[in-house]
């Protein structure tokens, strides 16, 4: 378990909150307890947080995502509850809130704590009925643990899946990821961009919803990024109109 002064160096290096750090390391923690067991490599790593954790994003997140293929719930559940067991071994209480099956496969809200902080972390993996798709495994460097393995969604269908979730969520967090996405130019599916009309879609969004980028994303975005929010809207039509 790190201690409170790496906490802070972190925070300070990464000019952002301690309850940020604190949180990306029990995800971190998570992702290299889940990626040791038999039967995850059915599970693959995706969304937000993994664009932070693989790509390099700016962008803190509270959640984990995953695309489960060939899997049931009781062994999700399983791998679950064998890593969160492994992260209170390290001395970090945890306690699951709520465990359960969705629709579209399985929602889990853990909260944790160590010293003086307290965090949740929303575990969600969809289930997909497509033949399975083999994931891509990473080498992921942290300042917080050593390095560790996992597997992620291949890269066209993690963007893929960010776009969607765009378009059904519309939440600034959405907006911000396909920011990165089209900055740091990572593969944009073909028929995703004629599927959804892409460039035209995204731009009548920017100008028909009143969205508040700098309320939510000014907490997950490390100081030296928040000027960009302030006309976020307008940095993200030109990156669309540059690339899309």
């Amino acid at each position: 378990m790190i201690g409170r002064d790496l906490v802070k160096n972190l925070a300070t290096r990464s000019q952002t909150s301690e309850l940020n750090v604190v949180r990306e390391y029990c995800q971190h923690l998570f992702l290299s307890y889940f990626y040791r067991q038999k039967g995850s490599e059915k599970v693959l790593f995706k969304g937000g947080t993994a664009l932070k954790i693989i790509y390099g994003s700016p962008r803190f997140s509270e959640d984990l995502d995953f695309s489960g293929f060939n899997v049931s719930i009781p062994l999700i559940e399983e791998l679950a509850e064998k890593a969160l067991l492994e992260i209170e071994r390290e001395g970090i209480g945890v306690e699951i809130l709520e465990s359960k099956e969705t629709s579209g496969g399985y929602l889990s809200i853990i909260a944790l704590g160590f010293l003086d902080y307290k965090v949740r972390i929303q575990l969600e993996i969809s289930l997909r009925k497509e033949s399975a798709v083999e994931g891509i495994v990473v080498l992921i460097a942290s300042d917080l643990l050593p390095p560790y393995t996992l597997l992620q969604l291949p890269e066209d269908l993690l963007v893929a899946e960010k776009i969607e979730a765009l378009f059904r969520r519309r939440k600034p967090r959405d907006f911000f990821d396909l920011y990165f996405v089209l900055r740091s130019r990572l593969t944009i599916p073909e028929d995703c961009r004629k599927a959804h009309q892409l460039k035209d879609r995204i731009l009548e969004l920017l100008e028909s919803e009143k969205i508040d980028f700098r309320g939510e994303l000014k907490l997950f975005l490390p100081r030296s990024h928040q000027a960009i929010l302030k006309n976020f809207a307008t940095s993200l039509g030109n990156e669309i109109e540059r690339y899309l």
